[in-house]
């Protein structure tokens, strides 16, 4: 009979194995260490140290000035003289729709009136002779200023076919063509003054508290190359309970490069923080990661780490190190980590 092994006889046989193999590889490590040569290094012990930062929020380019042409009446375009980019003054034609039915309107409510002055004008005559009363006279003069609203109505809406730009600009916006057919309220172009552009930002609440009207805030616009400083126009008095941040507007000085829906940053107000900074001879990239090497006892220990901001010659370090580590700044480029060494003064 085959004498049985209980469970606890395994978990002991398998601790016994892991213990022996976790010491043959800790022997294994300390024997590569050892063959490694001497390596002489220069260091530096890193420190908190007081700094200035600031939060960048993104924004983007428009037009202070910009509208969406829509007509106010039915009918199908017939003229439609821009395009996009093109360039207008105010009171350039835009849009012309066929207006047959409100111009027929027009002469119908036209005809109405002139009868009734016509025939208001007879009964003032016959009025003077005694042969009409004054209640007839003054039912006509009801009609006439009746048929007057009419006509003003309609030639209203007869103006409403020639759409004409509010203000000097450059079309941005084209989504009809002649022969579509307008509706009230269809957007037919965009209009943008490109003289007035503007950055529009949300800003977190805990920080709208420092921004107001007039002050300056630096701005850049990478696709233009252009670093500048917007003027705070508009600071919003309410914020978005779901993002909760709070629009802005900054106004920026003219230039060529600028167009509307550009993507900008804005570097808000500095606050002072605590930063570990190293000399950038400190830090060894490998691909996508980089490496630090620190002084721990007399071996080299490697670091992952992740940089922030550059000051100068110094690159901040967000995460990987601690104050008081001693970081090696020369003899680091061929370091492998375990490797024995000397520390130079």
């Amino acid at each position: 009979m085959r004498p049985s092994i209980r469970p606890a006889g395994y978990l002991l046989a398998f601790l016994i194995c892991t213990l022996a193999l976790t010491g043959c590889k800790e022997e294994a490590k300390k024997k590569a260490e050892s063959n490694l040569p001497m390596q002489a290094v220069h260091v530096i012990k890193v420190q908190d140290e007081k700094t200035t930062s600031s939060m960048e929020i993104m924004g983007t380019v428009q037009s202070a000035d910009n509208a969406v042409i829509a007509a106010r009446i039915s009918g199908h375009i017939t003229k439609l003289p821009v395009a996009l980019g093109s360039k207008v003054n105010k009171g350039d034609l835009l849009v012309k729709i066929n207006a047959a039915e409100i111009s027929a309107q027009l002469v119908h409510a036209t005809a109405q009136l002139s009868q009734t002055n016509r025939n208001l004008e007879r009964e003032k005559k016959l009025l003077k002779k005694g042969a009409s009363t004054p209640e007839t006279v003054k039912s006509l003069e009801d009609a006439q200023r009746i048929a007057k609203a009419s006509v003003k109505e309609v030639q209203s809406m007869l103006n409403y076919a020639t759409i004409t730009a509010p203000f000097s600009g450059i079309i941005t916006g084209k989504s009809a063509n002649i022969g579509d057919l307008a509706a009230p309220g269809k957007p037919l172009l965009d209009l943008e003054d490109e003289s007035t552009l503007q950055v529009v930002a949300n800003i977190p609440e805990a920080m709208i508290l420092k921004i107001h009207v007039g002050d300056d805030i630096p701005v850049s616009i990478p696709s233009a190359g252009i670093t500048t400083t917007g003027k705070v126009q508009e600071v919003s008095p309410a914020a978005d309970p779901l993002s909760r941040t709070t629009p802005i507007k900054l106004s920026l000085p003219l230039n060529s490069n600028l167009r509307s829906g550009q993507f900008a940053r804005l570097s808000l107000p500095e606050r002072t923080i605590n930063a570990i900074f190293v000399p950038q001879s400190a830090i060894l990239p490998f691909g996508q990661m980089e490496r630090i090497f620190i002084v721990s006892g007399d071996k080299a220990r490697l670091c992952l780490v992740r940089s922030g901001a550059k000051k100068g010659s110094r690159i901040e370090i967000l995460a990987g190190i601690d104050p008081g580590d001693q970081v090696i700044v020369a003899g680091n480029k061929d370091l492998v980590d375990g490797q024995p060494v000397t520390v130079n003064q």
